[in-house]
Order: C-alpha cells, then sequence, then structure tokens
C-alpha cells in the first residue's frame, strides 16, 4: 500500500469510502446495502490490505453507527483514520444565527457515533457553508477534531476556499469523465498551500464500470463514445476500464488519497490490488487527457442526473 503524510496523519493514498455502508448508493449498485455482518468484513479486509483511513459523514445514513459497532469489535477503533463531515447547515440556520449550536451539535453526535474522542478530520459536507468555517475551527481548539475542511463541487468557490487559508483539507471529484478540478489546476494549488487533497467518484457513482446497455439513456449519447475510446485506451495498455480509472486518478497531482466504495469484500480486494500498480504512465495521462472533453454538469455531476 502506498502512504502520504498529512501533518501528523499517515494516510493510505486508498480511502475506504463508506456511503454504501448506510445507505442505497450508486447508479451500478444493484445488490443494495451490505449487511452488519457485511460491512464489518469489508472494513477488516481494508485493514488488513494496507488501507488505514476512512470516508463517511452524518449524513450517510448510519453509516456512523455502523462503523464506530465495528471498528470497536475488530480492535481498530485506534488504528483506522475517520474523515467524517458535519450535517450539511440549512441556510434559514445560518440566516437564525444558530449554525454554531447545529455544527456542535453534528459533531459531538458524530464522536458518540464513532465511539471517538476526537475527529481526526472533520469537514463541512457543502462549500456553501464555508461561511460557517469559523464554528468548525472553534471545535478544532476545544479539542473535538484535529484537522478541519470541505467537500466541493465547483471550481470557482474552491479557489475561494483555497485562498482563504481556512480549510486544511479538500473533498474534490475526480475521474476519467470529471476533469474540471485538474484542468483548473485546482490540486496543484491545493498542494502548494499543504493541504490534503481527496479524491471521490473515481468511477462516477459507477458509471464508468457499468455495462453499456445500462447506462441512463439521457447520458449515452454523450458519454459512451467517450467511454468506448477510453476502453480502448486501457486494453492497448493491458488495463481493465476499472483498473485505469483508479490508477489514472493517482497520478493526478497533489492527490493524498482516493476514495473507492465497496459493498463486498471482494470489490476491497480489487481495489487495493489495482492501486499497488501506482500511478499510470505519463504517457497514458496524456492520452486520456486528450480524448475527454469538457462535459457539462449535467454529465459529470451524479446530482443532476434525471432531471
Amino acid at each position: 500500500m502506498l502512504y502520504k503524510q498529512f501533518h501528523d496523519l499517515r494516510l493510505s493514498q486508498l480511502m475506504l469510502g463508506t456511503v454504501q455502508l448506510g445507505m442505497n448508493y450508486g447508479i451500478a449498485n444493484r445488490s443494495g446495502r451490505p449487511s452488519y455482518k457485511e460491512a464489518r468484513d469489508i472494513i477488516a479486509c481494508a485493514y488488513e490490505g494496507g488501507v488505514n483511513c476512512l470516508d463517511t459523514a452524518a449524513s450517510y445514513g448510519d453509516s456512523e453507527e455502523i462503523i464506530g459497532r465495528a471498528l470497536a469489535e475488530l480492535g481498530l477503533t485506534d488504528k483506522i483514520i475517520i474523515i467524517t463531515k458535519v450535517a450539511p447547515v440549512p441556510q434559514e440556520v445560518i440566516e437564525a444565527g444558530k449554525a454554531e449550536e447545529f455544527i456542535s451539535r453534528s459533531v459531538i453526535t458524530s464522536l458518540k457515533r464513532l465511539r471517538l474522542d476526537v475527529l481526526p478530520i472533520c469537514l463541512f459536507h457543502r462549500e456553501e457553508n464555508v461561511e460557517c468555517m469559523a464554528a468548525l475551527l472553534q471545535l478544532k481548539e476545544r479539542g473535538l477534531l484535529r484537522h478541519a475542511g470541505i467537500s466541493v463541487m465547483a471550481t470557482g468557490a474552491t479557489r475561494d476556499i483555497i485562498g482563504s487559508g481556512q480549510a486544511e483539507a479538500l473533498q474534490i471529484p475526480a475521474n476519467l469523465l470529471d476533469h474540471s478540478f485538474v484542468r483548473q489546476g485546482i490540486c496543484d494549488l491545493a498542494a502548494r498551500k499543504g493541504m490534503a487533497v481527496f479524491v471521490r467518484s473515481i468511477y462516477l457513482q459507477g458509471l464508468l464500470i457499468m455495462d453499456e446497455k445500462d447506462i441512463p439513456a439521457d447520458l449515452r449519447e454523450e458519454v459512451l463514445p467517450v467511454i468506448r475510446i477510453l476502453r480502448q485506451l486501457a486494453g492497448q495498455a493491458g488495463l481493465s476500464l476499472p483498473e485505469m480509472a483508479l490508477r489514472y486518478v493517482l497520478g493526478l497531482p497533489g492527490v493524498t488519497a482516493l476514495l473507492a466504495g465497496a459493498e463486498k469484500v471482494e470489490q476491497v480486494r480489487q481495489n487495493i490490488s489495482m492501486v499497488a500498480g501506482g500511478a499510470l504512465p505519463r504517457d497514458l495521462m496524456e492520452a486520456i487527457s486528450n480524448v475527454v472533453p469538457d462535459f457539462s454538469d449535467r454529465v459529470i455531476v451524479p446530482a443532476m442526473w434525471h432531471r
């Protein structure tokens, strides 16, 4: 397993995404959320393979409770670095001057669910909550969390967040079809500031690895020709498309860790095996960049699908 240092934390470059453990998630997910035993086995398998960090959130169903219970039963509570996210702060709460109370309650609830005394890394779930960063930093001063950051969607807002110097970590989307943050130089900029960069959506919620016939009709016309070219590039390099997708993100500048979720233990083993190959060769990275256009948000933002 590959690791990177972020302040006092040594993080595996493969991070276990756990939204699937708390709720049904992903366009390609046909099996639904795993049972508790399956979830515990997924976490155990990840740790045995060298994965020492996982991503969750207060709004991922009962993911935090499942993680807290599983880590306690496995004896891994002090061995896994947890990144969680504050519940999205509603605008009406902010306008009522109650954001600080809301954020404090969310963090304390996460600590109880995860059975921790302090959160290693805590992020806002929405970039528009950046105006509440002072409240999160106050909780850091109180010793309830060690590092604070934000999960983001838009490149423009992310530049402003980096420039503010308040966030220590970012979570961004990036994958074979979504090059927006890379082409805007966000990863490089964050790295120069000493920020951790966690990349989610490496398979675009499974869109990149599903059968062509299962790709939603309203996306097929735009993405299918590009996916077919990417599949050809992968074949020429002796790779599967999932492996090329994962190792592509490893090759992006400034990336601290990539998130990969799983509904089954075998998927965890496959991800661990693929990440061992390291970043893609430079010529393949360039070839990928050359064939992928700048897709609209309608294509690369899952929240906008089927609208």
